[in-house]
């Protein structure tokens, strides 16, 4: 049977229901412990881009049924060799080609962009943790892409929270952060940081551990920080942030944020913690995570579970999580093909 291809209009509610419907049987098939892909969170993404980012989505059709779906993004503003993928074939529907026919589309479609790489993420099973099928993984080697980067999801299980320790660890933070003062906030940056967190958020792909995967610090400015914000509101996602600010000079050098969609209430993703260079060795990067969840907890009395990722050699971002009670769940690759 021919496998047919199709653009798919992000304002067409038939074809996004699709799509949607292929993403969450893939990642039900997978076995990972997320919470359902929830329709909110996925049409949003489709409706409310971030600044700077073109994506083109296409569906495979066999037989008239749709089978897989593919999202390529291309960056605008920075990273203009690059193409970042998803990839998703129905469980029903596998081994039938439906994924060689995307993966060939996605080809043509860096081609069509002039882009020179190509990069996606898979997971697998931690020995001693739970089954993942490594499907995405076997497919990625087979199609000659090349894992540049090991990452480890832990989780948080909020309920089990050690207050006790939690405390320990934070008289520890405070002690040896002496000049610098905590800010929170729930949602849009105060105008008076707004610069320091682009600062920050620029900093952050320059100063992450990346292996051998090619990404370019991406050019970030206040504007940019409001049109992501506006991006994420619009999707219904709820953040929660702390910073640290150095007396002396007014600025945020430290930042972190909680992410939560608009559903379940339950489950969160802890996302970018930084410390700007200049400040570190003052136990920020603790004192930010450990004074943010307590503040996301206040308004978040159903939280329990909290995921995060880290690149496997990232030692000291590693040992602040595992302090925290953050534990390993499964691998994750971080694949390249360069065309």
């Amino acid at each position: 049977m021919d496998i047919v291809l199709v653009r798919l209009d992000a304002r067409d509610d038939e074809s996004v229901e699709r799509a949607y419907r292929i993403v969450a049987a893939s990642d039900a098939a997978e076995g990972a412990d997320f919470p359902p892909q929830e329709r909110t969170r996925f049409v949003g993404g489709l409706r409310h881009p971030m600044p700077g980012r073109h994506t083109e989505r296409v569906l495979a059709y066999r037989d008239g049924v749709p089978v897989g779906y593919l999202s390529a993004g291309l960056p605008q503003l920075d990273n203009l060799d690059n193409v970042s993928v998803e990839l998703y074939v129905h469980p029903d529907h596998r081994r039938r080609g439906v994924g060689r026919a995307l993966y060939q589309e996605l080809l043509r479609l860096a081609g069509e962009h002039r882009r020179k790489r190509i990069s996606g993420a898979t997971v697998e099973a931690l020995p001693g943790g739970p089954a993942r099928t490594g499907a995405g993984s076997a497919f990625a080697a087979a199609m000659g892409a090349r894992p540049v980067l090991p990452e480890v999801r832990r989780r948080l299980d909020v309920t089990a929270l050690d207050q006790s320790a939690l405390d320990r660890l934070h008289g520890v933070a405070r002690a040896a952060s002496t000049g610098y003062s905590p800010v929170r906030w729930h949602g849009p940056t105060p105008e008076e940081y707004v610069a320091d967190v682009a600062y920050l958020d620029g900093r952050l792909i320059e100063d992450a551990p990346l292996g051998d995967l090619e990404w370019e610090p991406e050019k970030v400015d206040s504007a940019r920080v409001r049109r992501t914000e506006a991006a994420l509101a619009a999707r219904g996602r709820r953040t929660y942030h702390c910073g640290a600010r150095h007396d002396a000079s007014g600025r945020l050098v430290a930042w972190t944020m909680l992410e939560f969609d608009a559903a379940p209430v339950w489950h969160a993703y802890q996302q970018i913690t930084i410390v700007d260079p200049e400040h570190r060795g003052h136990r920020l990067g603790a004192l930010v995570k450990i004074e943010n969840l307590r503040y996301a907890l206040t308004h978040e009395p159903d939280l329990r579970v909290i995921d995060t990722w880290n690149a496997a050699v990232n030692d000291h971002m590693i040992s602040i999580n595992e302090a925290l009670g953050f534990r390993p769940v499964d691998a994750w690759h971080n694949w390249q093909l360069t065309i």
